[in-house]
């Protein structure tokens, strides 16, 4: 008996032997990389959960993106994989000799991938029903959603890029990026001297421009800038654009339901649908004697999460929170959105601690999560019958593939590394964060948090420390 009590500790220490030695390891490569105080780790075995090293593991950190992790997992479980946003048109009035008198309505629910070939559609079914012409108002009803349409903690100086753009129930994408409550705008040189031309995707949208820009010759530095002024409808165009170049880039909306309802009325004037000079667009809930005669339904969440994931879009999260909100709470807001959040959490068993969300994107600085808590997420996920969705929407590290790699594409590069991490990145200012799975060198599958805070060259630091950490596991 005695014999097999000494075999059993002798067994017990060999086996946490390999464990202390990647602790004391791993602890070596976090400090010198990551830092201590402003740093937290945690590795999991991603077959056991066992945690196999921890760093500031109860540490509330801002978790940037990260954060989408979360508001990702909860959206598929509360919405489900097959949810579909739906976007209603309704008329009210008669219809005599292809003329509408009356009003059309667009009732939204906020879909984030709702673009011009939706809004033709529209179009057609109105002229299926004969209308070529309408006396009335087009009306949006973006009553779904509530509060401000800005993400908390949004920068004046940021408002105009499409990392931080406002979002209602009726808002509209202009590629397949799903950046929500934006438009493209396009710069193409002419004549050496002149001003440039532009195009705006999918039209100007109640938008203006101001082009400010001038056509350089071939060889000089393109330095066009678009922006949009302050809290305002004006795009601004500024620079020179060389000969033989273009310059595209993504500006905000100042208001998505008006701006989208500019969008659907300038499409149904080209599509051959005439509105009365007098015609306004305005926000008003849809009356109980408006017809509906037509609903548009989104792709499913499944088939648009990856482009949430991989090209962590932000509008998608805060769209995807006030969603959750309306349908568990009644309220289409991000607090309520963030208090499905937690619910969901807590039937995981995470442990929280001092957990805060306040917003599904993980922009703004409000947000608290715990590098224990993200790993005991993407353990406990694996069981979950969406896994496989939530899964192969991270971006797989050193795939070129921009719909594979995504904000991974360009890390991990190495032969030996690549599609050896499969993560989610986070960055907002002074914090970076990446959190997902990896593969050690020995083969192993493992879950991993990484957040830092006020470090330099903190990609580069992050990715240091994970091939390093990748080698000793």
């Amino acid at each position: 008996m005695k014999k097999l009590t000494q075999l059993f500790v002798l067994l017990t220490l060999l086996f946490a032997l390999p464990l202390q030695g990647y602790a004391s390891s791993i602890k070596t490569t976090v400090a010198t990389n990551l830092g201590v105080d402003n740093a937290a780790v945690t590795i999991r075995d991603a077959k056991t959960g066992e945690i196999v090293y921890s760093h500031n593991g109860n540490k509330a950190m801002r978790p940037a993106s990260n954060l989408k992790l979360l508001s990702g997992a909860a959206a598929l479980e509360t919405l489900g994989v097959n949810y579909r946003f739906k976007t209603n048109l309704y008329i009210d009035g008669e219809i005599e000799n292809n003329v509408l008198f009356g009003n059309v309505y667009i009732e939204g629910s906020g879909d984030p991938t709702l673009n011009n070939v939706d809004f033709q559609e529209f179009s057609r079914a109105l002229q299926k029903l004969g209308i070529r012409s309408v006396t009335g108002n087009l009306i949006g009803d973006d009553s779904a959603f509530s509060g401000n349409t800005l993400s908390p903690g949004v920068e004046k100086e940021d408002e105009s890029y499409y990392f931080a753009a406002r979002t209602s129930a009726i808002t509209m994408s202009p590629n397949e990026d799903y950046d929500a409550s934006t438009v493209i705008v396009t710069v193409f040189p002419s004549k050496v001297g002149a001003a440039p031309t532009y195009g705006v995707t999918p039209n100007l949208s109640g938008m203006v421009v101001s082009n400010q820009a001038k056509t350089v010759k071939n060889g000089q530095k393109n330095t066009i800038s678009i922006k949009r002024s302050y809290n305002s409808n004006r795009i601004v165009i500024t620079g020179n654009l060389p000969v033989g170049s273009t310059s595209k880039d993504w500006v905000t909306v100042p208001n998505p339901t008006i701006n989208t309802l500019h969008a659907i009325k300038t499409s149904m004037m080209n599509m051959g649908i005439r509105f009365d000079k007098t015609s306004k667009i305005i926000r008003q809930q849809v009356p109980e004697q408006a017809r509906l005669v037509f609903s548009n339904e989104s792709k499913p969440l499944s088939q648009m999460f990856s482009v949430f994931m991989k090209l962590s879009n932000n509008s998608m999260g805060d769209i995807f929170a006030k969603a959750m909100g309306q349908q568990q709470y009644g309220v289409g807001d991000l607090p309520s959105g963030a208090n499905v959040m937690m619910d969901y959490s807590k039937t995981k068993n995470i442990s929280m601690g001092n957990w805060r969300f306040v917003d599904g994107s993980g922009l703004s600085n409000q947000n608290r999560m715990t590098s224990i808590g993200i790993t005991q997420l993407l353990y406990e996920i694996q069981s979950e019958p969406y896994y496989q969705t939530f899964y192969k929407s991270l971006p797989v590290a050193g795939n070129k593939e921009r719909s594979i790699g995504g904000t991974l594409r360009q890390r991990f590069t190495s032969t030996q590394l690549q599609g050896r991490v499969i993560a989610k990145t986070g960055y907002i200012s002074n914090v970076h964060a990446l959190s997902g799975y990896m593969k050690g060198e020995s083969g192993k599958q493992y879950i991993f948090s990484i957040m830092i805070e006020n470090r330099a060259n903190g990609i580069a630091n992050i990715d240091k420390a994970v091939t390093a950490i990748m080698k000793q596991l």
